[in-house]
């Protein structure tokens, strides 16, 4: 582990930088879900600003952090609608690459009426960030944390990590989609997060069917000291340097949960880069993936802080 913290070089402070992808997210609501060969009437097409790294950015900055997204869309309406919504909910668009003849990514996107969606994604212009794009960028200059997903290639990823763990910043790694990782990712991981799916297949048990200590076992294992497993209606599991912690849920009506995991890794970065514990971190990261369930989309459900704090005065 890179046991970055808040310490270490001079690189680092007190702003979140999210290395990972942007995509257009194209919804269509259905009453349920098709079966193979099926068809099944849906509601208008809405495109959306979408992409787990783009709504990771935009979920921390309306919440007020500082925050720098590096990243790649196509030269197109789609790259335009996605740096706009960026911008607009205060986030450093800068590092955004604009690449001519090819397309920014895509996510198709089905959501049935209990909330649930089902995704396949396009990544276009995602694919081509490389790990020189990362290791020339003057994005991580003032990070305190990096914030990590798995829709860019997996070089681009360990090089993010490799890079902000040697500048000393908290490496927060979101391991999904899920795939098999290189070790040397893991090792420049400060704080993996996970659902407990994921979790499962990591560690290679059952996470649902064992107890607290033997997940914190085999996380260790693996080198991960410090994680958070979210588990839907049942919180999340934190595990700290031995510790672990239950988080309880915020019980909601679910409107649609698309980016609910990715309003959780934003607000999980911005109170880490605020220097809260992880624990804290995670109780406030529960609250904000809750608000996102009960709105359509996921920028367009992510709450600024004023909003967040009206929503919990309510519960």
């Amino acid at each position: 582990m890179s046991g970055g913290g808040m310490s270490g070089g001079g690189a680092t402070g007190s702003g979140i930088l999210i290395v990972g992808s942007l995509n257009a997210d194209l919804v269509v609501r259905a009453e349920r879900f098709p079966g193979p060969g099926e068809t099944v009437r849906g509601s208008e097409l809405v495109t959306l600003p979408g992409g787990k790294g783009a709504n990771q950015a935009a979920a921390a900055a309306l919440l007020g952090g500082d925050v720098r997204m590096l990243g790649a869309v196509g030269a197109d309406a789609h790259g335009e609608l996605l740096t706009g919504s960026l911008r607009r909910a205060g986030a450093d668009v800068d590092g955004v690459r604009r690449i001519d003849g090819t397309a920014t990514g895509t996510a198709m996107i089905t959501v049935n009426a209990a909330g649930e969606n089902t995704i396949v994604v396009s990544p276009g212009a995602n694919d081509r960030l490389t790990a020189d794009d990362v290791r020339d960028s003057d994005a991580f200059t003032g990070r305190g944390v990096l914030g990590l997903c798995l829709e860019i290639d997996t070089a681009v990823v360990v090089a993010a990590a490799q890079r902000a763990a040697a500048d000393g910043a908290t490496v927060l790694l979101n391991l999904s989609p899920y795939a098999e990782v290189p070790d040397a990712l893991l090792a420049a991981t400060d704080v993996l997060l996970v659902n407990e799916h994921e979790a499962s297949t990591l560690l290679g048990v059952d996470v649902e069917s064992v107890d607290a200590a033997e997940v914190a076992s085999r996380l260790a294992d693996r080198g991960i000291r410090r994680a958070v497993i979210t588990r839907g209606s049942e919180g999340a599991l934190v595990f700290d340097d031995g510790d672990h912690t239950t988080v309880p849920a915020v019980p909601v009506s679910a409107v649609d949960t698309t980016g609910c995991g990715d309003a959780f890794m934003g607000a999980l970065a911005l109170r880490l880069a605020a220097g809260e514990t992880l624990a804290a971190s995670a109780a406030f990261a529960t609250v904000v993936g809750a608000y996102a369930a009960t709105g359509h989309g996921a920028q367009s459900s992510y709450p600024t802080l004023a909003q967040l704090e009206a929503f919990r005065a309510s519960r």
